[in-house]
């Protein structure tokens, strides 16, 4: 039996902000890995950080040279594991817990989350490790998901985003039986966030607040009620048992705080916000109602499972059609990768931004 084979991988890396370069990396596929080809992925705005420069320098110092992008899909082209099949289509998971890259024959998918997502021993693709922007992915089998036949490619390639989503649906413990739930952020970690409660997870929209600030932008989430925050009172009695902060950047502190507001006494504020910035909150009222704050940005194999039997449901895929960009960009070279990120950077539109590869 052959250990371990050697595939040489034609790697996008990028080297500096702004510069992305190709390198040809010897990567090794030992058994319990796949290989996998990636065939789209969708640009994330964690991407667009490194890519521009917004990560502190110590970070990207740290970090780079390093393939981007994370939220991927893919062709299997070769299997060291049984449970993995030649042609598999399947979902790529980012997160690479740290037991498997030692063991790739053992991994208990009912691990913590705090195994999961926050040993540090583990690593996550395009985060200080190359990511999917690469010919020949390697991965513990464990970390890819077989996508079912009646979920389409552009609906499969938001199975990691929906995920972050997932996961922090279940820290918050919603049920959708009666809870009261609020999302802050009009862009699409608020709308994935939002879609999944009520389509996935049951919570009506009489029950389900959706709080933005782009009227344009809020109105596409018709599965809630709509709110635009400039104009909301939130000095009226707590409404919601829970409340989930995407919105990120400046607005963090608004968002967040208008949620310490919002949330009854003894709920759950979940902060998936990213800002590189330290925010102030308003601890009295956190301490006064008891709220419990929790921090969620990522996800485990048990989270990919669930969304994609999740994203079988045909209309939780019609809602997220609705990010589904009109055209994709095609990835035949490293300038191609960074047309495609320079016009996201450069326009930032509610879309999300697709790349296929061509290799």
């Amino acid at each position: 039996m052959i250990e371990k084979e050697t595939i040489l991988s034609k790697t996008y890396r990028l080297t500096e902000p702004w510069k992305i370069g190709i390198e040809a990396i010897e990567r090794e596929l030992k058994e319990g890995d796949v290989l996998v080809q990636p065939t789209l992925a969708s640009i994330c705005h964690a991407d667009l950080r490194y890519y521009t420069g917004q990560r502190r320098p110590e970070a990207l110092q740290k970090k780079l040279p390093m393939a981007l992008l994370h939220e991927s899909i893919g062709t299997v082209i070769k299997s060291r594991h049984n449970d993995r099949q030649v042609g598999d289509r399947v979902v790529i998971v980012p997160n690479v817990p740290g037991s498997l890259l030692e063991r790739r024959d053992v991994h208990d998918v009912t691990a913590s989350y705090n195994e999961e997502n926050y040993s540090r021993d583990n690593v996550f693709l395009g985060s200080g490790y190359d990511g999917a922007a690469q010919e020949h992915l390697v991965l513990p089998a464990a970390c890819t998901v077989v996508v079912p036949n009646d979920v389409p490619d552009e609906i499969a390639v938001l199975a990691e985003l929906c995920t972050v989503s997932n996961q922090a649906i279940q820290r918050a413990g919603i049920t959708g039986d009666q809870e009261h739930v609020a999302v802050f952020g009009d862009g699409p970690v608020g709308f994935i966030t939002a879609a999944l409660l009520h389509y996935v997870y049951g919570v009506s929209s009489e029950r389900l607040h959706a709080f933005g600030a782009v009227e344009e932008k809020i109105a596409s989430f018709t599965f809630a009620k709509r709110h635009l925050v400039q104009s909301y009172d939130f000095s009226k009695e707590p409404l919601v048992d829970a409340v989930f902060e995407c919105t990120g950047g400046r607005f963090s502190e608004s968002a967040a705080n208008q949620a310490i507001d919002l949330v009854k006494r003894e709920g759950n504020v979940v902060l998936m916000g990213v800002t590189e910035d330290k925010v102030p909150l308003n601890t009295r009222d956190i301490l006064e109602k008891g709220i419990r704050l929790v921090g969620s940005s990522r996800s485990s194999v048990g989270d990919f499972q669930t969304v994609v039997e999740g994203l079988r449901n045909k209309d939780f895929q019609h809602a997220l059609s609705a990010l589904v960009p009109d055209e994709f960009h095609t990835i035949t070279c490293a300038d191609d990768l960074m047309n495609a990120l320079n016009e996201t950077a450069a326009h930032k539109a509610w879309k999300k931004t697709f790349v296929t590869f061509t290799w």
